[in-house]
């Protein structure tokens, strides 16, 4: 046991030390942070004459505060650098920290001092980011189960507590099957059509293991350029199976199929929202994740949804036609399979526009992508980023500075490689908010999340990471994230950066930035080939923007797919009358799929997005903000026409209205401000090729 002296989860007077955190810390520090929050929530919650921003508001925000960053490092060490250790001690902590969170949304004292706030005199004179967490408070008040009669209370409690812990639960079935997962080849023959740094990548896992030949995981970086470039369909079928069935009833292949099982996870999950939205009043729980965000209903969003579908369905059609007679006329594939259409798409794209994802690859070596990312940050929006020096929590792990006029202004942590250990995806997360204190102002840090693939050692020679042109896209989508964090220029912590943002709004600057992927004027200055230094041919990029929108139908058709799926399980999916949840998926897709995965596919089981990442209800954000994000960046290519001066100024504009303000107004008003009218489809059409 440590005392509070010593844990360095209780020290908040720099950044995180991750390199002193230990399991054995979280404990006691949780528990002597969960101690110190109720004593200062029983202090507040006392009767008081006039309630006022400094008198109730500041001391809560101060105490409840640390308790959610030394809770979010605890979190964010378990995605990141998983251990029998620190998962124990997170699972150990976690329903305590979830009651806490609950019983403050509860507290009918809490609550009645906002509403006196809201309706004292002073609220008029309060800044428009105070009132806007005023009314955001009253609102999480009432959706924590405020007003609900003591034993509605309780029950509102328990479904809360057990669905963080069936979340996490799902999230670490997906982790472990992952993890667990090895295919390991021994005939080179098999990997024919495997590009040579994905081989390389094999041999060394598999060297690692003391083993011989080429091992394969289902971390992305390994297992999709099988999918997209193994000539070996037999191969491709048993990595796509793998991946499809991990965590479900499908994985015979895993080595703990049944304890990894997410079906049931899924069938809680679904059961206990519902409950709660009951408990609450509304119709579904798509009615409750919708009461934060910018869609007025299910129904709206629904319609959104398939109106986008109808759009794209021709398009979509097309694709797929143009892919089934390719793939049988020129690679003799008659009955084309889950498992052949990257490799299907890959080849026909090489044909159509003549050239690869690997030779575009070759180009975009890791350290050039960095420099050309920070050099495009600092033309929009006129900051620097300089390396910087920190704790971190793994070796491979660094960490920048941005300044603006030699001031600094916000630091992020960026944590590129895929690894065992650590979760897939990539994602933005804050490891600490903007906020003005009594001395000064507390600069924003973020945490920047990728997997990709680690730098190869070839014949003792240390070789670049070579990104494809898609993990570009993903890096410019999650800075875009950590620019919405980290340039907030708000000093009220619940509505800084994207504190308080509209859900589906929140993906809007990420979107933004992967815009700039695709702009000659910056792929020339962040490309230089692996072994000749030569910079991206410009013929090459042409062929690449004519590419841009290859099978674009499809991938808007399989986006809103998973949009659909998502919003019908909390909608109108009803386990009582015997419908399964693979039944609903087959049911939609029946409607809206033109490409209808194999009977054995559980994609859902892995669905981290809305099982364990926020997204209940709410994976139709992607596309909802796509439509805001294409049209901003309209913006900036109707200023590109006018000259360098007007493209400085919306890049200042964008700054102003969008990334500064954060959370601190309606997402719709920053948009307005920014753009000088209401968002229109008609740009998303056009950057995806499907306008008229």
């Amino acid at each position: 046991m440590t005392t509070d002296a010593s844990n360095p989860l209780l020290d908040f007077s720099g950044l995180p030390r991750f390199d002193a955190i230990l399991a054995e810390h979280v404990t006691p520090a949780i528990d002597h942070l969960l101690a110190r929050s109720r004593t200062v929530v029983q202090q507040l919650a006392a009767p008081q004459d006039d309630v006022t921003w400094d008198s109730f508001v500041t001391p809560l925000e101060n105490a409840t505060e640390l308790l959610g960053r030394a809770w979010g490092i605890v979190s964010h060490l378990n995605s990141v650098v998983d251990t029998p250790e620190l998962r124990a001690a997170y699972n150990d902590n976690q329903p305590k920290v979830t009651e806490f969170w609950t019983e403050l949304s509860q507290n009918e004292a809490l609550f009645a001092k906002y509403k006196a706030l809201r309706a004292s005199d002073g609220f008029a004179s309060l800044s428009p980011a105070r009132q806007r967490i005023v009314d955001n408070a009253i609102r999480d008040f009432r959706m924590g189960g405020a007003e609900l009669p003591a034993d509605k209370k309780a029950r509102f409690a328990a479904i809360q507590e057990e669905q963080a812990a069936v979340s996490t639960r799902f999230s670490e079935n997906v982790l472990d099957a992952t993890n667990d997962y090895k295919l390991l080849v021994t005939d080179e023959a098999e990997l024919a059509g495997l590009p040579d740094d994905v081989k390389a990548a094999a041999h060394a896992a598999a060297t690692k293991d003391g083993k011989q030949g080429w091992q394969f995981s289902l971390h992305f970086p390994s297992y999709y350029p099988i999918l997209q470039f193994a000539d070996n369909r037999a191969l491709r079928e048993t990595v796509y199976r793998a991946n499809a069935t991990k965590a479900s009833d499908q994985g015979d292949m895993f080595s703990k199929k049944d304890e990894w099982d997410n079906t049931q996870n899924i069938v809680t999950l679904l059961r206990l929202r519902d409950e709660e939205a009951k408990l609450l009043g509304y119709r579904n729980f798509a009615e409750v994740s919708l009461v934060p965000k910018m869609a007025q209903s299910p129904e709206h969003v629904i319609g959104f949804l398939e109106d986008l579908a109808q759009r794209a369905r021709p398009f979509a059609q097309q694709d797929l036609d143009e892919l089934k007679q390719f793939a049988r006329d020129e690679l003799g594939i008659a009955d084309l399979q889950a498992w052949d259409m990257p490799y299907a798409s890959e080849k026909l794209q090489e044909r159509r526009y003549a050239f690869s994802a690997q030779e575009v690859k070759q180009y975009f070596p890791e350290h050039k992508v960095i420099d050309g990312l920070f050099r495009q940050i600092r033309q929009l929006f006129a900051v620097e980023i300089k390396p910087d020096v920190a704790p971190v929590w793994h070796k491979d792990v660094r960490f920048y500075s941005i300044e603006r006029d030699g001031v600094l202004i916000g630091q992020f942590y960026l944590d590129l490689y895929a690894r065992a250990g650590k979760s897939g995806g990539a994602w933005m997360d804050d490891a600490r908010g903007r906020r003005a204190t009594a001395h000064s102002v507390q600069t924003p840090v973020a945490y920047l999340t990728c997997n990709f693939t680690e730098p190869a050692v070839v014949d003792g020679v240390a070789q670049p990471s070579l990104f494809t042109h898609d993990e570009v896209i993903t890096l410019f989508h999650e800075f875009g994230h950590g620019l919405h964090h980290m340039l907030t220029q708000v000093d009220e912590l619940a509505v800084s950066g994207i504190a308080g943002v509209e859900w589906d709004a929140v993906e809007l600057p990420s979107q933004f930035m992967e815009n700039f992927c695709w702009e000659w004027d910056v792929l020339e200055h962040m490309t230089a080939h692996a072994r000749t230094g030569e910079p991206l041919p410009r013929a090459l990029f042409d062929k690449m923007l004519a590419a841009k929108n290859f099978q674009s139908g499809l991938q808007t058709l399989r986006q809103v797919e998973f949009s659909l799926l998502d919003m019908h399980l909390h909608y109108d999916y009803d386990a009582a009358s015997g419908q399964t949840v693979q039944q609903l998926i087959d049911r939609v897709r029946a409607r809206f799929s033109l490409v209808v995965p194999p009977a054995f596919n559980r994609f859902q089981n892995a669905f981290g997005h809305i099982f364990s990442g926020g997204y209940a209800a709410g994976y139709y954000s992607y596309k909802w903000a796509e439509v805001l994000s294409a049209d901003a960046y309209a913006a900036f290519e109707e200023a590109k026409a006018l000259g360098p001066a007007a493209t400085t100024e919306a890049g200042q504009r964008y700054l102003r209205e969008i990334l500064s303000v954060g959370g601190s107004r309606p997402a719709l008003e920053s948009f307005t401000a920014f753009r000088g009218r209401e968002p229109s489809i008609d740009a998303l059409l056009r950057h995806s090729g499907m306008a008229a």
